[in-house]
C-alpha cells in the first residue's frame, strides 16, 4: 500500500520524528492537533471552546489536503486540561459532527506541552471505497 506523509512544515516534526498526517490506502490518521494558526500563535487564548473549534476545523483542513473531510472521520481522541470544560468542548465537536457522528474519546490530562493549551485532538478518517 502506498503511504503518503503530510508536513505542517513545523520545525518539530524533524526534532520529534512525526508527520501532519500519515494516509496509507485509505485511511488517514491526524496527529494531535492544539489550537495554532500557520505562523504558530494560540488562537482562542483561556477559552476552551474556541480553541476545541479552532482545533476541528484544522482538523478538517488536513483532511481535505488528504483528499478527505469531515464526513470520513471515523474516530476523534479529545485530550484536556480541564474536564469541567467537557460542555463547552463537546458543544464545538457537536457542531461539526452532529451528523456524521465518529466514535470519540475525551480523556483529561495533566498538561499539554503549554500550558496556554486546553485541548488536543486526533483524528482518524477512513474514505470510502
Amino acid at each position: 500500500m502506498k503511504r503518503t506523509n503530510l508536513s505542517s512544515g513545523s520545525k518539530w516534526e524533524d526534532i520529534v520524528g512525526y508527520s501532519r498526517a500519515v494516509k496509507v490506502g485509505n485511511i488517514i490518521e491526524v496527529s494531535g492537533t492544539v489550537s495554532t494558526d500557520h505562523s504558530g500563535e494560540l488562537v482562542g487564548e483561556g477559552d476552551v471552546y474556541l480553541q476545541t473549534k479552532f482545533v476541528l476545523l484544522k482538523l478538517q483542513n488536513t483532511l481535505v489536503q488528504m483528499g478527505a473531510g469531515l464526513k470520513d472521520v471515523v474516530r476523534t481522541r479529545i485530550f484536556t486540561t480541564d474536564i469541567s470544560q467537557w460542555e463547552s468542548i463537546g458543544k464545538a465537536h457537536g457542531e461539526l459532527f452532529a451528523e456524521i457522528k465518529p466514535v470519540t474519546s475525551m480523556i483529561e490530562i495533566a498538561k499539554l506541552i503549554d500550558d496556554k493549551y486546553l485541548v488536543e485532538i486526533e483524528a482518524t478518517a477512513i474514505i470510502a471505497e
